[in-house]
C-alpha cells in the first residue's frame, strides 16, 4: 500500500480545482489581453479569480499579482524591490526557503549591500528582540517567513511587522506553508510583500501569487508585454489561476494535529533516541521533521520508498541535494542530525492507521539496517 506523506512538498490537486482548469482550458479561447471578445472573456475570468483570492486573503484585487509559483514571487519581491533602493543592509533569518536566500546571496555579493542573516533559537523560533536588533535606518528589505517549510515552526512575522512599520522598512513575508495551516489576514498584518503558491492547498502546480502592499513599486525583472499591471510580464495562466481559487479554503491541515501528535507519541516510544524538531514551539498541525541517530537521511528515505511511503528530507526544492538541512544547522543540530532528517506532513484524511504503519516501518527499516551494519 502506498502513502503519500509530503504534503508540504505539494498537495494532490483537488478535484474541484483540477475541473475549474479543465474547464476554463475548455472555454477561455483567447489572451487576456486581447481586446476581442474571447480576450475579454479570458480576463473576466482572470478578473474573478483575483477579486477572490483578494477576498480570502482581505486585500485589495489590485494588489495582487499572479505568478508561476512560490518561487517567482520571492524573486518578483527581491529583485523588484531592492533594484528599486540605494544600497544597504538586507535582513533575513537563517531557515528561509532557498527562493529567498539564494536570490539575497546575489544581492550580497553587490557593492554597498549586506546581508545580515539571524539564526532562529533552538526551537527553530526566530527571537524578535534579537532579529529586530539588526534592523537599523540604513536597511532596505526584512525577509521573514510565516512558516518554515521543514519543522512546521510558525516565525512571529506579526511582532516584527510592526517593528518594521514604525521603523518605515519594507518587509517579504513567505506564506507559501501557511495557507491552508493558519488563519490568514494580510490586510490586517500590513506588510509590503507576501507571497504564496496555489500547489500546496491543493491546487494546480506553477501557479502563485505575490500581495504587493499599496504604493509599494517594483521593477519586472520580467520583460515583455507589460501583464499584471507592469509588474511582472507574461501571459496570465488562466486555467491555473482559476484552478487555484477554486481550492481556496477547502483543505484544513488543523485536523491533522491528533494524527501528528499521536505520531511523534508512538514513534518517541518505539525509538527513544529520536528527535523531533521545534516539538517545543508552535507549529503547524501537521508537519512533523525528526532525526533517528546513526541512521542516513537519504538511506532512510529511499527505503521508506520503498516500503510505500512518500516523506521528505527538508526542502522538496533542494532534493537530489545531500547537504545538510540548513534550518536544522541554524538551530543548532549536528551535522549528523542535520543530514538524518525525515520531515513528514500529513493531509486531513490521514488517520492513525497511516501513522501507525508508518511508526512501524520505521523501527523495522532501521532494525534491518542496523543487521546489515553489524554484518559487513
Amino acid at each position: 500500500m502506498q502513502r503519500y506523506l509530503d504534503y508540504n512538498a505539494g498537495c494532490p490537486a483537488l478535484d474541484v480545482s483540477i475541473q475549474a482548469s479543465v474547464e476554463t482550458l475548455q472555454r477561455s479561447l483567447g489572451n487576456p489581453s486581447s481586446l476581442h471578445w474571447a480576450g475579454r472573456a479570458a480576463r473576466k475570468i482572470l478578473d474573478d479569480a483575483r477579486d477572490a483570492l483578494a477576498n480570502y486573503l482581505h486585500v485589495e484585487a489590485g494588489s495582487v499579482v499572479f505568478t508561476s509559483g512560490g518561487t517567482e514571487a520571492n524573486n518578483l519581491a527581491i529583485h523588484g524591490w531592492l533594484s528599486t533602493q540605494k544600497p544597504g543592509r538586507i535582513v533575513v533569518s537563517s531557515i528561509e526557503h532557498p527562493s529567498v536566500l539564494q536570490p539575497l546571496e546575489i544581492w550580497a555579493g553587490k557593492s554597498g549591500w549586506e546581508v545580515v542573516y539571524v539564526r532562529p533559537k533552538s526551537n527553530g523560533v526566530v527571537d524578535v528582540e534579537t532579529f529586530c536588533s539588526h534592523i537599523d535606518n540604513n536597511t532596505r528589505l526584512v525577509c521573514l517567513m510565516m512558516v518554515n517549510n521543514e519543522t512546521g515552526t510558525v516565525q512571529p512575522v506579526s511582532s516584527v511587522a510592526k517593528y518594521c512599520r514604525e521603523q518605515g522598512v519594507a518587509m517579504l513575508v513567505d506564506a507559501v506553508q501557511a495557507m491552508g495551516k493558519l488563519a490568514l489576514d494580510v490586510g490586517e498584518l500590513d506588510v509590503d510583500f507576501v507571497s504564496f503558491s496555489a500547489h500546496k492547498i491543493g491546487g494546480p502546480k506553477g501557479v502563485g501569487a505575490l500581495v504587493i502592499k499599496r504604493g509599494r513599486k517594483l521593477d519586472s525583472y520580467l520583460q515583455g508585454g507589460g501583464q499584471e499591471r507592469k509588474r511582472r510580464s507574461g501571459t496570465e495562466n488562466v486555467p491555473g489561476v482559476a484552478g487555484f481559487v477554486a481550492a481556496l479554503g477547502l483543505l484544513d491541515f488543523n485536523a491533522c494535529k491528533k494524527v501528528r501528535d499521536g505520531f511523534e507519541t508512538s514513534l518517541q516510544l518505539a525509538l527513544p533516541d529520536t528527535v523531533v524538531f521545534g516539538a517545543e514551539a508552535e507549529r503547524v498541525d501537521n508537519t512533523s521533521m525528526f532525526s533517528m541517530p546513526g541512521l542516513d537521511g537519504e538511506t532512510l528515505l529511499m527505503q521508506l520508498d520503498l516500503a510505500g511511503f512518500a516523506v521528505a528530507s527538508g526542502s522538496a526544492c533542494s532534493s537530489g541535494k545531500r547537504d545538510a538541512s540548513h534550518v536544522l544547522l541554524a538551530m543548532g543540530a549536528s551535522d549528523q542530525q542535520a543530514r538524518s532528517s525525515i520531515r513528514v506532513s500529513f493531509a486531513p484524511q490521514h488517520t492513525m492507521e497511516d501513522a501507525d504503519a508508518l511508526v512501524d516501518a520505521l523501527v523495522n527499516i532501521r532494525k534491518r539496517l542496523k543487521m546489515m551494519a553489524g554484518a559487513g
